[in-house]
């Protein structure tokens, strides 16, 4: 029973650390531009301080990773199991390349290209994981609005600038 329990434990913290780090990775390119290229964008009125960024994505990539851990902690069983992770995956993906395409490229149009295939992702992933799981496909709510309010930032900005 306790090499059960510390197997879960186990996946759940790395179901976690999956986003987080593809949350650093994307921080990369997102880091030196803050106080240099983007602090002298004309941004929307809606625009958060750059310091709230940081501990809202920080919850985003926990919510997804226990979102994660919800479709996956029975092991890759099913077909539908296996297809949920590598869309999941491929959202990841797209949003650690959003960061590059919008603040290492310094591209608010590139960047909105990228914003929108993430969203198209982020909804299969949510539709892929309801289907297994529901809590798992509810985790990621907060996600999609987020990304949906960045999407908004963006069309501001490349229409601002």
């Amino acid at each position: 029973m306790a090499q059960s329990a510390a197997r879960t434990y186990g996946l759940l913290i790395l179901c976690i650390a999956i986003p987080l780090t593809g949350g650093i990775i994307g921080s990369i390119f997102t880091v030196d531009t803050i106080n240099t290229w983007y602090v002298n964008l004309n941004k929307p009125l809606l625009t958060p301080p750059s310091w709230a960024f940081a501990p809202a994505w920080i919850v985003l990539y926990v919510l997804m990773g226990m979102a994660l851990f919800l479709i996956v902690k029975d092991g890759f069983r099913t077909p539908e199991i296996r297809n949920a992770t590598i869309i999941f995956a491929a959202q990841l993906v797209m949003n650690i390349l959003w960061s590059f395409l919008f603040f290492g490229l310094h591209s608010p149009l590139y960047g909105l290209a990228g914003i929108i295939i993430l969203l198209c992702l982020i909804v299969a992933t949510i539709v892929a994981f309801n289907r297994i799981r529901k809590l798992a496909a509810w985790l990621l709510v907060p996600y999609i609005l987020w990304v949906c309010f960045a999407t908004y930032l963006n069309v501001m900005i490349l229409i601002l600038n």
